[in-house]
């Protein structure tokens, strides 16, 4: 049902990868779009798992903007993991794949956390994990939404009360880095995130080095949550049980 197809998305990070892993397991064609920031190193994994890769614009939005262009030229289907008006039913099967994460965690933690922190860029991942962990665990855990500070979409979305495009300079946290938040995801975090802090560029960079030195070498965006605590969040104490996710590996990987 899928041999034909072609799927088209603009990624930073691992919703790239599951594009790729997904069309190369149904026998579909996929197409990701890059911006050119997004390290060689990213597509050279994604032309390993059968994905073709085109370089466009400037940022994560502008690479977006040349996958949606590219689908409705081409007949391709935009599978993307933001969301926005008229644009929401593949994205929340998307989110729906996320929230297998925080089943997972549900199942594997003996003991429920007092704070669960969530890295964020559009926020389907933070959203999705945060609305099943709720569900598993109620209003127990303080859920936490950690963003760069050069890209802090969500938090000012929520003081405004509507989508904000954020503006800020380039983030080492790449896979975090978008400036425009996932409609669907404003509105659940809106509803299950308790608060929502913001990371440096040294604070990130600290964050990712103390993981590699832990014998779990990940980057700037993968170690955002970790980096977070370990930067110090008020409230969070000695006794705390905290949850974080580790949610890629080295850059180089």
């Amino acid at each position: 049902a899928f041999a034909g197809r072609t799927y088209v998305t603009a990624s930073a990070g691992n919703h790239g990868l599951s594009v790729a892993a997904g069309a190369r397991v149904f026998g579909a064609a996929a197409v990701v779009y890059l911006s050119q920031a997004v390290p060689a190193a990213f597509a050279t994994r994604l032309e390993a798992m059968g994905a073709r890769v085109v370089r466009a614009g400037a940022d994560y939005e502008a690479s977006m903007q040349a996958a949606c262009a590219a689908a409705q030229a081409n007949g391709w289907t935009l599978l993307s993991d933001g969301s926005w008006p008229g644009y929401v039913e593949l994205p929340f099967r998307v989110m729906e794949g996320y929230r297998q994460m925080g089943a997972e965690i549900e199942a594997e933690m003996q003991d429920m956390p007092s704070h669960v922190l969530l890295q964020a860029g559009v926020g389907g991942l933070a959203a999705a994990v945060a609305g099943q962990l709720r569900l598993a665990w109620g209003d127990g855990p303080e859920m936490i939404v950690v963003e760069p500070e050069a890209a802090p979409a969500l938090i000012e979305s929520i003081r405004a009360g509507r989508v904000v495009v954020a503006e800020g300079p380039d983030s080492s946290m790449g896979r975090l880095d978008c400036k425009t938040p996932s409609m669907l995801a404003l509105a659940d975090l809106a509803r299950d995130a308790d608060r929502f802090v913001t990371l440096s560029e040294a604070e990130a960079a600290a964050g990712a080095a103390a993981v590699a030195r832990a014998g779990l070498a990940s980057t700037p965006s993968g170690a955002a949550g970790i980096a977070a605590l370990l930067a110090g969040i008020d409230g969070i104490g000695p006794q705390a049980h905290v949850l974080c996710i580790l949610s890629e590996g080295p850059e180089d990987a």
